[in-house]
């Protein structure tokens, strides 16, 4: 079986183990690729030994992200950031007084 080149944001399947996947990263300088299984766990993989595997590109599942316990909603409201209406910023600077010492620029 002729080796599938590894990309990222892809899925594959372990034909042998049955095993789900998508490859997060490949890094050519140490010629590895890192994957992270359908139940969330990252693996890494050098490339002999991704050669090796008898692997199918898939489509991404429908459940993948089950193992985040992240709902449809969830998911696409990933990058909205939420803040209070009540914080301010500037009370989580720290003072520039030190040991009974004011830092003075």
């Amino acid at each position: 079986m002729a080796a599938i080149r590894p990309q990222i944001g892809y899925w594959y399947k372990d034909i042998e183990s049955g095993q789900l996947f998508e490859v997060v990263a490949v890094d050519d300088d140490s010629d590895s690729v890192e994957a992270q299984l359908i139940d969330g766990e990252l693996c890494q993989y050098d490339m002999d030994s991704w050669d090796q595997l008898s692997l199918e590109m898939i489509e991404e599942p429908e459940d993948w992200r089950n193992a985040f316990e992240l709902s449809d909603d969830d998911y696409r409201f990933l990058d909205d950031t939420m803040v209070p209406e009540s914080w301010n910023p500037l009370s989580e600077i720290e003072s520039d007084i030190i040991n009974g010492i004011i830092d003075e620029y």
